[in-house]
């Protein structure tokens, strides 16, 4: 296809996006050829890394066995508007409420007492609305009981934990993190 000028259109295209990459790349971005890596990692990329800590997790109560029987079943409505899908558990006080995209009700709700840590029935995710992140429950050993809890009444079983070992990225191999020798 041919513009105006007589030009191929995808070669104009090509042209236009060739300067746009020349005017993007940035001091310090990690390039390999024309790709960005900063693009295909990260928000960019649709996906978030979650965070391995929190400094909010002081607010948890204690993972007793009277705290965790107070999770709800995951298709508990909101409690304030009584949606039945797109709901938060929030891990301060066990209250069921709506997502952001729906009323806005667990945001309201820290908003309003300060509980930043909620627990997605949806996809069982964890998010700190203080830190405005996604946290790591498989990194985060205090996430784990209620996220437990929250798994064995959703599908029925435990979740499969992840093993603590760390890659080292430096050589390559798994290391334990108590590992004995």
């Amino acid at each position: 296809m041919s513009t105006a000028g007589g030009e191929d259109s995808s070669s104009s295209s090509r042209k236009g996006k060739e300067k746009e990459g020349e005017n993007r790349r940035e001091e310090g971005a990690e390039w390999v050829g024309e790709v960005d890596l900063g693009e295909l990692y990260g928000a960019a990329a649709g996906w978030v890394e979650a965070r391995t800590s929190c400094p909010h997790l002081g607010s948890l109560p204690p993972a007793d066995g009277a705290d965790l029987e107070r999770v709800p079943p995951p298709d508990s409505p909101c409690s304030r508007c009584h949606h039945p899908a797109e709901n938060w558990l929030c891990l301060i006080c066990k209250d069921v409420l709506c997502s952001r995209f729906v009323n806005k009700h667990m945001l309201c709700h820290y908003q309003e007492s300060g509980h930043c840590l909620a627990l997605s029935f949806s996809d069982l995710s964890v998010w700190c609305f203080a830190c405005d992140s996604y946290l790591d429950v498989q990194a985060i050993l205090e996430l784990r009981p209620v996220y437990e809890v929250a798994h064995l009444l959703k599908f029925g079983e435990r979740p499969p934990f992840r093993s603590l070992e760390v890659l080292d990225l430096s050589t390559g191999e798994n290391r334990s993190s108590s590992s004995g020798s």
